[in-house]
Formats: C-alpha cells, structure tokens, sequence
C-alpha cells in the first residue's frame, strides 16, 4: 500500500505525467524509461526519425518482444503441465500467443487507445493490435526485466484473459492455415521428412519441413508424422509473418515462373509461324 502511494506521488511530479498515469493504468507499476513504451505504440505507418537519424517504430520493439512472450510462456507451460511432453507444451504456447488472441488482449487492455498509426484499420488482418502488445512486452522487459516482465505478463494477460487448461485441450490446425496462405498467393506448399529416431523412452521421434516454392520455411518436431508437420507449418506461418524478406523471394519465384512460361509461349508461337 504504502509502494503504491509513494508511486503516485512520484507519478505527479513527473513530466510527461499523463502519459505515465496513462501507462501506469495499464502496467500496474510506474515505467523507468516512458521512451520504450512510446517507441511500442508507434506504428510503422507513423515512423518518426529520431536524434541519432534512426527511423522510430514498433517493429524492433516487436522482435523483441514476440520472442520474450515465447520464452515466458513455454515457461508457465512447463510449470503447470510437469507430465507432459515435448510436443503438447509447444501445441499450448502456439494456441496462446496465435495472433487472434494478443489481437483481443491488446484491445482489452486498452491499447487500441494508445497506438500512434496514420492507418485507420486497427482490424484483425493487418493485426496492429497484436503486434504493438508484443512490442509492449518489448518495451516492459527492456524497463523492467525478465522476472518483473513474466509477473506483467501473468498477472496483467494470463490470469484476466486467458484459460490455459482450456486453451490446451483446443486443437489448432497450423497446417491448413498455412495451406490456405500458398493457395491465396500461389505458392507451391509441400512437406518432408528430414529424419525419423526414437528418443530416451523409445518413443518415435519425427523430423519434417516445411517448403514454400522450394525454399524452406519452417522444421519443426513431434511425435508423429502429422505433429511434426504441424510444427513446421506453425514455424512457417511465424516466419511469413516476420520475415518480408523471405516472402518477397517466395513471390518472385512466382513471377519468375510466370515469366519463363511467357518466354516460353512467345518462343513457340514464333516457331508455329516459321512453319
């Protein structure tokens, strides 16, 4: 009681004092550094450049943040379920951060209020609000560290929004999402078996990946055939969604094909008229 006055009094003696109440509301604690915070509510859309000449957005922010989510949720996943395997904890961290639902937690939490974007679709496509909470998480493990970050993330996002034990029983179809996703660009999807061994217990072990156009997307492990595809289509959804670089080169192989298929019409029409 006594932390949380002297906080608030501290709180209004602070410049920026708004934006810190602002913040305070949302994170339960008072920020050290507003910068990273304002930084994860900046879209790209509304970059700006800062001192040193370097464009300011979420998208570092972003990064960050997804892969600290991961880690503090394969860390509650671990203590909660101490009997289950390899492949159930990974299927329960991908059904938890799936961008639908940081998307809902985001607005819950009120950051759809926050968010700085010259872009007026705040919707579930573009998914602007998932994306800034990771940037957020980002932001509060940059200002507070890994143990006061996993207590935000608990307190503020778990216990409030999500049913762990619910949530595991639900089967999510990584696989079909990313078919859908080749099918809509025209992209050639295929899987693979890299390898197939048993571990310590004498359990099968599977190994595949996953290919976009040829080139590899995603690999991922499990207990069956279909279980490791699944984590490979799940690894690949994740790396279309960060890596632009890599779906540029996906699509221009698209473009590429189509092209030699032209060269190759002209060529034989050219013949026909020889003819």
């Amino acid at each position: 009681m006594i932390k949380h006055i002297v906080q608030k009094i501290r709180l209004f003696r602070r410049a920026k004092k708004e934006s810190y109440f602002t913040l305070y509301k949302v994170l339960g604690f008072l920020p050290n550094q507003i910068d990273f915070y304002e930084e994860a509510l900046l879209h790209k859309s509304s970059s700006k450049e800062s001192k040193d000449g370097r464009y300011l957005n979420n998208e570092r922010l972003e990064f960050l943040g997804d892969a600290i989510l991961d880690a503090i949720i394969a860390d509650v996943a671990f203590k909660k379920f101490p009997t289950q395997n390899e492949g159930f904890l990974t299927n329960t961290r991908s059904k938890i951060v799936k961008r639908e639902t940081l998307d809902k937690i985001a607005s819950e939490l009120g950051l759809h209020k926050l968010i700085i974007s010259s872009t007026h679709n705040r919707g579930s496509k573009n998914h602007i609000l998932g994306n800034a909470l990771e940037a957020f998480i980002g932001a509060v493990y940059l200002d507070q560290g890994y143990e006061k970050t996993l207590k935000f993330v608990e307190e503020k996002i778990i216990k409030p929004y999500i049913n762990i034990d619910k949530l595991a029983k639900k089967e999510v179809n990584f696989k079909s999402k990313l078919l859908e996703w080749s099918q809509k660009y025209r992209v050639d999807l295929s899987f693979e078996l890299l390898e197939n061994y048993t571990d310590k217990d004498s359990n099968p072990v599977f190994q595949s990946q996953a290919l976009l156009n040829g080139l590899l997307s995603g690999v991922g492990t499990g207990y069956s055939k279909k279980e490791s595809q699944q984590q490979a289509a799940h690894m690949s959804l994740k790396k279309i969604r960060i890596d632009k670089t890599f779906v540029k080169e996906i699509l221009d192989l698209n473009k590429k094909e189509e092209e030699k298929k032209i060269d190759t019409g002209e060529k034989g029409d050219a013949q026909t008229d020889l003819f």
